[in-house]
């Protein structure tokens, strides 16, 4: 049974270690493969057979969190994250409404505040409870709530050590505020610090869950690319406005100047320039005509068009690049399997660490000061909470991958993302990829004297018909540049020879002869002599054109050039890899003489040429065994063996035709400066994963011992704990600013 691929939006996950515990609850479903939970984005990816979404969803209930099933084909009007932003921010006004008064009653506990005027009103005991309670039980329910389902699920998280900590200064309160005396109880309530504490956590969510939102906006953006309405045509040729989601394929639609291209279609009538900037980087508008696709989503600038739509939902160019970016977003990079093994045994360490600061105040370090060990004992579990470790990866990773989609760059893994700047060896392929894939016929030199059957012309038609029976681009040119009618010329046994050429028995009015147009190999298996010709031969490889000879039984009778422009940008691109370091390889089945000119046009350092395509993928392995980290570039369909070899497979290509399945990364315009781009924002992003996660141990090592010591009063303790989760995702967040200009 064929696997399917689900995506689980959760709710009411509160640090790494409830990632964790969903991750068991999904992996415990008969029938699922794999499971990737990405607490940054509250978002579970599943591979399952024989499973259905509401299964995964009532495992995850299971677990005492919320799910449903993600379906970008039916948004939803309120994008639920953003309820919980606003639940998270009502939740936090309601605390600090209650905590403030809290608050300010501590200025009467030091000396250096005594002259601040504090009410007695405020002082009593049992206000101070009325206070505290809404906030500790009400307000704070989720971390009960929360803490609850973690022990019941055999894990300890975030809302284990929140609840244990305001609980232990809440209860202890209550207690003094019943049995203690009246010097005691001025002295040693602590109803504010169990407030402030829930109301400091409930702002570090909130400003947590805004800025995990802006980490996601690259996803945001491309859904908002997708136009809601399109004017379609009826079949008495007038239009109607419609919802998209009404569009089928074979509709006409009518594109004005300044609208978006409402979904994938073929240009009918009509030309414009159509930006698409936000698919593939370029800024620069494409100009479209008829018999081009369009992508939906982009912009029309300037002209009138007709188009007839060809996909639609999720089969369209957009639908798969937004499943990429997320497919990326929400995998596991391998280098935050380091965060996943700490984050496992953390919490269960810091309640141990806990129980030790308070044995070791109560009973040995102030013996019987029991107000002095709870402030210790409440800062150790508050500012030791894992956030800010779980956050590291998960939020540099989906800014970094979202920030390369804006730049035309689809990475579509993470682990790919992590890998690719460490790259020492680039493997290009020339036609498609230096060059721009679009040979052009250039010499066509024929000694018709030495063929009796056939005239000049004829002999040009009987090319012609021969090259129009094979697929290879290099075959189109030469139909493209031959006039001649080849109507009349008959084909029988024709034969494609890989990598070498074609042949087959050619028909004319005169007579039927066995003709062949291809390599030198190609006349070799055939015992053709071909010394004649050449000479001619090596001075147009010289040029950088690709020569093939031609023959007529046993005699080459001709010689036919193509050449491939290359690429803008490709020198330069070259230039900046060479900059990084990288050896940069050129692959191709062209003769050595015409891969070399080539090579020389761009700066190349090494060539494999005459490569047969099924012998591309052994000269990457060759480079793997000498110990390099190689990358393949190529169009991901002929090359597609050698991309899955190499480390990490490229496919070039426009937004519409651009290989997903085929390659690791994907680059949406046929620029090389793209994949000078995905090296740049591979390196970083793994530079900022490991600053994020420098500073969450950080943190954690430096923030214990400090609080353990008595030096950091509890509501610090919260504020701390909040800053650093913030802090990390807005580390991440610099991602999205980063600019193609600063590439090597």
């Amino acid at each position: 049974m064929a696997s399917q691929q689900f995506q689980l939006q959760l709710s009411g996950m509160s640090c790494a270690g409830c990632a964790k515990s969903i991750e068991r609850a999904l992996q415990n479903v008969a029938g699922v493969s794999s499971v990737n939970v990405n607490f940054a984005n509250e978002v579970a990816a599943v591979e399952a057979s024989g499973v259905s979404g509401q299964q995964l969803i009532d495992a995850v209930k299971g677990a005492g969190y919320d799910a449903s099933v993600i379906d970008h084909e039916q948004p939803e009007e309120n994008d639920s994250r953003e309820r919980a932003q606003q639940v998270q921010f009502y939740k936090f006004i309601a605390a600090a409404l209650f905590s403030a008064p809290l608050l300010y009653s501590m200025f009467a506990h030091f000396d250096w505040t005594s002259a601040v005027y504090v009410p007695d009103w405020l002082m009593n005991p049992w206000v101070q409870m009325a206070l505290a309670s809404p906030v500790q039980f009400v307000i704070g329910w989720q971390f009960y709530k929360g803490s609850y389902t973690a022990l019941r699920g055999g894990a300890a998280n975030m809302d284990v050590l929140v609840a244990l900590g305001t609980s232990a200064a809440y209860f202890y309160s209550v207690y003094l505020a019943i049995f203690a005396s009246e010097h005691v109880i001025h002295q040693g309530l602590y109803f504010e610090t169990s407030a402030v504490l829930i109301t400091l956590i409930l702002l570090g969510k909130w400003f947590e869950a805004r800025a995990k939102g802006r980490s996601s906006a690259a996803i945001k953006q491309l859904l908002n690319l997708q136009p809601k309405q399109a004017l379609r045509e009826r079949s008495d040729g007038e239009t109607e406005q419609v919802d998209v989601a009404e569009l089928a394929v074979g509709d006409i639609v009518h594109v004005k100047p300044g609208q978006q291209i409402p979904a994938d279609s073929q240009v009918i009538h009509g030309d414009s320039a159509v930006d698409e900037s936000m698919l593939t980087g370029e800024s620069v508008p494409v100009d479209k005509a008829k018999g081009d696709a369009l992508t939906g989503g982009t912009l029309n600038k300037n002209g009138f068009m007709k188009a007839k739509i060809t996909k639609l939902g999720k089969d369209s160019a957009l639908a798969q690049i937004i499943k990429v970016v997320e497919q990326a977003q929400n995998s596991k990079a391998p280098i935050q399997r380091l965060a996943d093994q700490v984050s496992a045994i953390f919490v269960p360490t810091v309640l141990g660490i806990a129980v030790i600061t308070f044995l070791v105040w109560a009973f040995w370090y102030q013996p019987g000061d029991y107000g002095a060990a709870l402030e210790a004992t409440v800062a150790v579990l508050v500012i030791a909470c894992p956030c800010a470790l779980g956050l590291a990866t998960p939020t540099s990773i989906m800014a970094g991958s979202g920030r390369a989609a804006q730049m035309g760059v689809l990475f579509k893994q993470s682990d790919v993302l992590e890998i690719t700047h460490t790259v020492t060896a680039i493997v290009l392929d020339k036609t498609g990829t230096i060059t721009e894939g679009k040979p052009k016929l250039t010499d066509l030199e024929l000694d018709a004297t030495q063929v009796d059957q056939l005239s000049d012309v004829q002999l040009k038609a009987a090319i012609k018909a021969l090259e129009q029976q094979s697929e290879h681009p290099l075959a189109q040119a030469i139909v493209d540049g031959i006039n001649e009618d080849s109507k009349s010329v008959t084909i029988e046994n024709f034969a494609a020879h890989e990598g070498r050429g074609v042949s087959a028995s050619i028909g004319g009015e005169s007579g039927r002869v066995t003709m062949r147009i291809g390599t030198d190999r190609l006349m070799r298996d055939n015992d053709i002599d071909t010394s004649a010709w050449q000479e001619r031969k090596a001075q147009l490889e010289q040029q950088g054109k690709t020569a093939m000879l031609i023959s007529c039984e046993q005699t080459v009778i001709g010689i036919v050039a193509v050449a491939d422009t290359v690429r803008e940008h490709a020198k330069q691109a070259i230039a900046e890899l060479q900059l990084r370091g990288l050896k940069t390889i050129m692959i191709t089945g062209d003769n050595q003489r015409t891969a070399e000119a080539i090579a020389s046009q761009v700066g190349i350092d090494q060539v494999f040429a005459e490569v047969l395509p099924e012998n591309k993928a052994e000269h990457i392995t060759k480079l793997r065994e000498q110990g390099e980290i190689v990358a393949m570039v190529g169009d991901g369909i002929n090359d597609a063996p050698a991309l899955a070899t190499a480390h990490v497979g490229i496919a070039m290509g426009t937004g519409t035709d651009v290989a997903l399945e085929t390659a690791d990364i994907a680059l949406m315009r046929a620029d090389l400066r793209s994949l000078v781009d995905a090296l740049y924002v591979s390196e970083k992003t793994v530079r900022n994963i490991r600053q994020n996660l420098f500073w969450a141990f950080a943190y954690n090592t430096l923030g214990i011992p400090i609080a353990a010591s008595g030096l950091l009063a509890p509501w610090l303790a919260g504020g701390a704990m909040a800053l650093s989760s913030v802090s990390v995702v807005l580390n991440a967040l610099r991602l999205q600013r980063l600019s193609t200009k600063r590439r090597s």
